[in-house]
C-alpha cells in the first residue's frame, strides 16, 4: 500500500494536481499563444487588475468573457495571447489566461517581475465576492508554494504601477487589506 501511495504521490506531482482547481484555457475556448516568453522563479510581485468589462457568475458568461478579452488582446492590440496570468470570476472558478511561468501583457515595466491576476468585470461597479477574494488568494498561495512567487512578494493594485484606475475602486479597496498589499 505504501509503494501504491508513494507511486500517486509522485503521479500528482508530474500531472500538476496540487488541489488547486483551475479552468483551462482549453476548457474556456481559448486559443493558443502566438508566441511564449518565459519568466523567472520566486518573482517579488503580484499584481491585481479588474477586466472593466462585463460581470459574469457563470461558468459559460466568465468563458466568453475570458475569449473576448483574448480576441481584444491578440486580434486588436497585436499582444500574442491574452495579457493576464489568470482570470478569477464571481462564479468562483480561476481561469487560466497565460499561466504560470509565462510572462504576461498586464503592465508595462513589470511584466517581467510580477504575475497579473485580474477579476472579471468592473470593480468600479460591483464588490468582488467573498468567493473571488479566497479563490485569489488561493491561487497565490500555490503560486507561492509552487515556487512562482517569493513567499516574501508584494502585493500591488494595477494602478499602483501604472497610469490607471484598475483594478477599480471596490476592488482595490478589498486588496488594502490583505497581507502583503504595500502603498
Amino acid at each position: 500500500m505504501k509503494a501504491f501511495l508513494a507511486v500517486l504521490a509522485l503521479f500528482c506531482l508530474a500531472s500538476g494536481i496540487s488541489g488547486i482547481s483551475i479552468v483551462s484555457k482549453s476548457e474556456w475556448g481559448g486559443r493558443a499563444a502566438t508566441s511564449k516568453s518565459y519568466l523567472a522563479k520566486g518573482l517579488g510581485y503580484v499584481v491585481i487588475h479588474h477586466s472593466a468589462g462585463a460581470y459574469c457568475n457563470t461558468k459559460a458568461t466568465c468563458s466568453a468573457q475570458m475569449r473576448n478579452m483574448q480576441d481584444y488582446h491578440m486580434n486588436s492590440l497585436g499582444w500574442a495571447d491574452i495579457g493576464y496570468n489568470y482570470g478569477i470570476g464571481a462564479d468562483g472558478n480561476i481561469y487560466e489566461g497565460r499561466g504560470a511561468g509565462v510572462m504576461g501583457a498586464h503592465a508595462t515595466n513589470w511584466n517581467s517581475k510580477s504575475y497579473g491576476i485580474m477579476f472579471i468585470g468592473n470593480y468600479n461597479d460591483y464588490t468582488p465576492t467573498a468567493t473571488q477574494v479566497s479563490k485569489a488568494k488561493e491561487l497565490i498561495a500555490w503560486l507561492v508554494s509552487q515556487g512562482y512567487v517569493a513567499s516574501n512578494y508584494t502585493l500591488y493594485g494595477h494602478r499602483q504601477v501604472g497610469s490607471t484606475e484598475c483594478p477599480g475602486n471596490k476592488l482595490y479597496a478589498e486588496i488594502k487589506k490583505w497581507s502583503n498589499w504595500k502603498a
